[in-house]
């Protein structure tokens, strides 16, 4: 595709929310203790810097500045500030951000327990922001492999507009129907998609769970071996029916959603 020659610099703003959620079983209160101390370690705030990182590195940003913080009792919270090119030859500060100016990535984790059943959902929120020619789009493949979540929703959006050298407003400078345009195949083929897009107003929805269940990846500190049949059989239709109501939103135990 032929490069756009604009008037000036591009002024448009992509961004990508990605929300991600892992589903566990953890039976007894220790067990649940152990889960959140192995989930903050996995997602320490250097994790996810790490994480993060490797994102501006793919997307071809440069970070400016990086503020990170791990919470008590559990979760951990971190924002870069990017710029499309590098902003001085000096070192990165070692400020804290207090503002955000045009770029950024963001991420914020949440564990989440049910308080009878067992079931533990964590849950990540990673928002890419860019301005200029570089898109968060290429870190998909990097960032759905990086959690191996069950459930993934995604919302992109391009805002502003851009002018040519003939001063003709452009308001997205790439070609884009569904974000599934922008995922590989091999993930794809492991996953179910949903689509709710909005090309006029380039608004673009895309949630995924995965296709194939194995009860082991979903029982921490036990295996599926060890249960009974009966015990089996439960907590899959627990947890089957914990991924159902988040990938689509509503309880199905009332048939009631946020909005009732």
């Amino acid at each position: 595709m032929e490069k756009l020659r604009l008037h000036g610099f591009n002024n448009l703003t992509k961004s990508l929310s990605f929300n991600i959620y892992d589903i566990c079983h953890a039976r007894t209160q220790e067990q649940k203790k152990a889960y959140v101390a192995y989930l903050d370690d996995m997602f320490s705030a250097d994790r996810l810097t790490q994480i993060l990182t490797e994102v501006s590195d793919i997307i071809g940003a440069h970070i400016l500045n990086i503020a990170r913080q791990d919470y008590e009792p559990e979760g951990a919270s971190v924002t870069i500030l990017i710029a499309e090119e590098a902003a001085y030859d000096g070192p990165t500060p070692d400020a804290v951000v207090g503002h955000l100016d045009k770029s950024h990535i963001t991420v914020h984790t949440y564990p989440e327990f049910h308080p009878d059943n067992g079931i533990s959902t964590f849950r990540a929120d990673i928002d890419v922001s860019t301005c200029g020619l570089i898109s968060p789009l290429k870190a998909l493949d990097h960032l759905i492999h990086s959690f191996e979540s069950d459930v993934v929703s995604m919302d992109y959006r391009v805002r502003g507009f851009t002018r040519d050298v003939d001063g003709v407003k452009h308001f997205i400078d790439h070609e884009i129907n569904s974000i599934q345009d922008y995922i590989p195949e091999d993930i794809c083929n492991r996953y179910q998609m949903i689509d709710v897009n909005v090309l006029a107003e380039r608004i673009f929805h895309t949630k995924m769970r995965l296709t194939e269940f194995s009860l082991d990846d979903y029982l921490f500190a036990e295996k599926a071996a060890d249960l009974s049949e009966e015990e089996a059989a439960e907590l899959t239709d627990r947890i089957e029916s914990e991924v159902n109501e988040i990938f689509y939103g509503r309880n199905f135990a009332n048939g009631a959603n946020d909005s009732e």
